[in-house]
């Protein structure tokens, strides 16, 4: 009897267990389901960080490298040095081309000046020869009024000597008839040599003053030629004067071709712009850099993300600004923190989906598939705290969204 209850208990406890057994792992799933939806989770994320191609401005052979591969470098820090001979001869030769044009400048300042006071000269000389018009007109005026004055005494000789002619001829008959004296007839042919000459002499002086007149039409005429031509050496001064435009348009390319060398030289240093790291450097002293053309590789290490790929299933549980936590394989016992700063938008469509994409009509291709499988999208989560020198880009991590530290909606 005994055995038979002791049988029958180990029966029920061993369906007690069973039950007890089977009990935990549904509880179990369900808190795994739960706290899976709560708080989605994926193991398929690696850490990233900014990084750079180092790759110098200007060309020439790396004269000293300052730092070796997989060095960590602090802001400010001079990397490596390019020979800065040849930009310093630039830079000397672009600061001599603006010194030289602005002594141009300054000698052409000098000729203008000198061009201008030789316009005011001109504008002198014809001053000058406005007042010889001006002296000459009035000259020929007075010529032609000494012309009037000697044809009115040519008249009044010619009028006395025609009376006292015709006097004498009168009083000549009149002698034979002892009417007058001899005196008088004497005192008539005195008379009338004495008009003649007077007439002669008027005729003579008409004549000087027609010279004068001439003469004063052509010292007319010279100072109006002396006139003109002094309005046409102003002119010609004036249009000789030059302008400092050409060269003082020329500063600006002078100053700028400064600054280019100046720029230049200054970059012949490379100085880290951030905290990093040195990666990928495979050169030496020596090599010759080219402009643009990467040496190494600078990872920016002040600030570390991880991309955590999710089922798009998981992506409406997941908000910016929630809390993360974030485990790296090559550290597994230690947690970061982390927050999340967005969720992927778009990932390279599925080519056996929707087909190559064209400017034309999707290419679908006609095949049937069993299982489809959700798309994965990236969620950036920055990690807010950590020693710069424990990441490593790429590496694989874990990523854990604590959806119930959700941050507060916005109304």
């Amino acid at each position: 009897m005994a055995l038979i209850e002791t049988e029958e208990q180990r029966r029920s406890a061993g369906r007690f267990i069973s039950l007890a057994s089977v009990l935990c792992a549904l509880i179990t799933g369900l808190l795994v389901i739960h706290a899976t939806n709560n708080n989605p989770r994926t193991d398929d994320a690696e850490v990233f960080a900014n990084f750079i191609g180092v790759a110098p401005v200007v060309s020439g052979p790396i004269m000293k490298l300052n730092v070796t591969d997989n060095q960590l470098v602090k802001q400010g820090d001079l990397l490596f040095d390019i020979d800065e001979r040849p930009y310093a001869y630039a830079l000397a030769q672009a600061r001599s081309d603006r010194s030289s044009l602005e002594g141009r400048i300054v000698d052409e300042s000098r000729t203008i000046a000198s061009q201008g006071s030789a316009v005011d000269v001109a504008r002198a000389s014809a001053r000058s020869a406005e007042a010889n018009v001006a002296r000459a007109a009035a000259a020929v005026d007075e010529a032609k009024a000494d012309v009037a004055n000697a044809k009115a005494a040519v008249d009044r000789a010619d009028a006395e000597l025609a009376y006292a002619t015709n006097n004498l001829h009168r009083i000549e008959p009149l002698l034979a008839k002892q009417f007058v004296t001899v005196d008088q007839i004497d005192q008539a042919r005195t008379l009338q040599t004495t008009r003649q000459q007077a007439s002669h002499q008027a005729r003579s002086q008409l004549a000087l003053s027609q010279a004068r007149l001439e003469s004063a039409n052509a010292q007319y005429l010279q100072a109006q030629a002396m006139l003109e031509q002094s309005h046409q050496q102003v002119q010609q001064a004036a249009h000789a004067v030059t302008t400092l435009e050409p060269l003082t348009a020329q500063r600006p390319g002078r100053s700028s071709a400064i600054d280019l060398a100046q720029y230049n030289f200054e970059n012949c240093r490379y100085i880290a712009p951030f905290d990093g790291r040195v990666t990928n450097l495979t050169i030496s002293e020596g090599a010759y850099a080219h402009t643009g053309q990467q040496v190494f590789t600078l990872i920016d290490t002040r600030t570390w993300w991880v991309v955590a790929n999710f089922r798009e299933t998981q992506l409406h549980r997941i908000r910016p600004g929630m809390k993360a936590d974030v485990y790296v394989l090559s550290r597994p016992n230690i947690r970061f923190s982390g927050v999340v700063d967005s969720i992927g938008f778009g990932v390279t469509p599925d080519a056996d989906i929707v087909g190559r994409l064209s400017q034309g009509l999707p290419d679908v291709q006609r095949t049937l598939n069993w299982v489809h499988l959700a798309s994965r999208f990236p969620v950036r989560v920055r990690i807010e705290a950590g020693p710069n020198d424990i990441f490593r880009l790429s590496e694989s991590a874990v990523v854990i969204i604590r959806g119930s530290e959700a941050p507060a909606t916005r109304n």
